[in-house]
């Protein structure tokens, strides 16, 4: 973010061995292990109308990275991508996203005017050779051992075409990853109240789409 604010370039990563604070959706906190897994932070500065598009486009790059690295290390995984901001395997979570807005600003097009970030820092907790317990890691799919900054070349050449994408086109990428539709859901939210229901959908703003119990349609941006 301080880079961010003093003019950094776009598509900047920043890796840390150890993270002793990590904070995730609901400062909740986490510690990892001295060089056990990926925790990185990418500077993005070509920010989309619904910047949340950039939380997407990081989810799948790292699905995509894991997936490969296993294979390339004799082993296979299929990794899902659980609405709003984790990658699972099996049910259990094998990463958790974060990203953060920078400063403000306005945008103008022939059509419309809207405020988006001046950049958007996406935070990425990878576990490539530790999980706590409950949670799974790359290591235990692949016969050989798996090198983290293996894993964080291959999100990079991953995510680099995503980027790229229109918005429409990253949708449709992301919606066919996700878990969460089609299923019946406990939407937690901040305030402590809850939704259940069958998610229906994710629409292009990022919201998911949720028939509640009551059959009422909910429309939520968290949880």
């Amino acid at each position: 973010l301080a880079a961010g604010r003093l003019g950094a370039a776009g598509r900047v990563a920043l890796v840390t061995d150890y993270q002793s604070a990590g904070r995730g959706r609901l400062d909740r906190t986490w510690v990892a292990p001295d060089g056990a897994n990926l925790l990185v932070s990418l500077l993005l500065r070509d920010v989309p109308r619904f910047p949340h598009a950039l939380t997407h486009a990081v989810a799948l790059a790292a699905a995509a990275a894991s997936e490969t690295i296993v294979a390339a290390n004799d082993g296979k995984v299929k990794v899902d991508v659980k609405w709003p901001n984790d990658l699972l395997v099996g049910g259990r979570k094998l990463a958790g996203i974060l990203s953060v807005a920078g400063p403000m600003t306005k945008m103008t097009t022939d059509v419309e005017s809207y405020v988006v970030p001046e950049f958007v820092v996406v935070g990425l907790g990878l576990n490539v050779g530790w999980a706590p317990e409950g949670a799974a890691c790359l290591q235990e799919f692949a016969a050989e051992s798996i090198e983290r900054d293996s894993v964080l070349k291959s999100l990079l050449v991953a995510l680099d075409p995503l980027l790229d994408l229109s918005l429409a086109q990253l949708h449709e990428r992301y919606r066919a990853k996700l878990s969460t539709l089609r299923r019946s859901v406990r939407v937690e939210l901040p305030s402590g109240e809850f939704v259940e229901g069958r998610a229906l959908d994710v629409e292009a703003d990022g919201r998911l789409v949720v028939l509640d119990s009551c059959g009422v349609t909910k429309r939520l941006d968290v949880g």
